[in-house]
């Protein structure tokens, strides 16, 4: 799904229709915004932040966000797409700081026993996302803003660039430079 495009992903959707439907007013039209969306909102915002909790209230912000504004946004030469992660990368970077403010004491982890069989390859996913995520927290924040849009959202990096104000070959190298570092933080661990 790297490089693949909204065309490409869903090629009867013509978001300008969909978008300028919506912002008459129109329910159905909001209703496929919000299907064609959600999941790689969802997707990005879960890589984001380690909470599932956390990953479904801040998505039904930036939902919420995007409803409340939905009139005011103009057709500026960007993708819909492009506005929609820039609200999503703002709602989590809120949450993020309010979270910060908030937590002095230590998080607690809800554990769920899993009563089926043995599932060490699922174990080792868990532990490997985990230590990858650990590891992607302590790379810049551009480098992390590029990994999270990229393999959580699964934006191209045409996508990524725009949602982020940054030009293609800035947003390339950038998921470069976080790869590698990636690859040494994890190896070290």
């Amino acid at each position: 799904m790297g490089n693949t495009t909204v065309g490409e992903l869903a090629p009867d959707f013509d978001e300008q229709a969909v978008v300028d439907a919506a912002q008459q007013g129109d329910h159905t039209a909001l209703s496929a915004l919000y299907d064609h969306y959600f999941p790689r909102v969802y997707r990005y915002v879960s890589v984001r932040l380690s909470s599932t909790e956390d990953a479904e209230d801040v998505t039904t912000e930036i939902f919420l966000r995007i409803i409340e504004n939905l009139r005011s946004f103009s057709w500026r030469g960007l993708p819909f797409g492009a506005w929609v992660f820039r609200i999503a990368r703002n709602e989590v970077v809120s949450h993020v700081r309010r979270q910060k403010v908030r937590t002095t004491t230590a998080q607690l982890t809800e554990s769920i026993q899993d009563p089926t069989p043995d599932h060490v390859d699922t174990i080792v996913t868990a532990f490997t996302v985990a230590t990858v995520r650990e590891a992607a927290e302590r790379l810049p924040e551009a480098q992390r803003q590029v990994i999270a849009l990229r393999f959580g959202a699964g934006l191209s990096v045409a996508e990524t660039a725009k949602a982020l104000g940054k030009t293609e070959n800035n947003v390339k190298v950038l998921q470069h430079k976080a790869i590698a570092k990636l690859q040494v933080m994890v190896r070290h661990e």
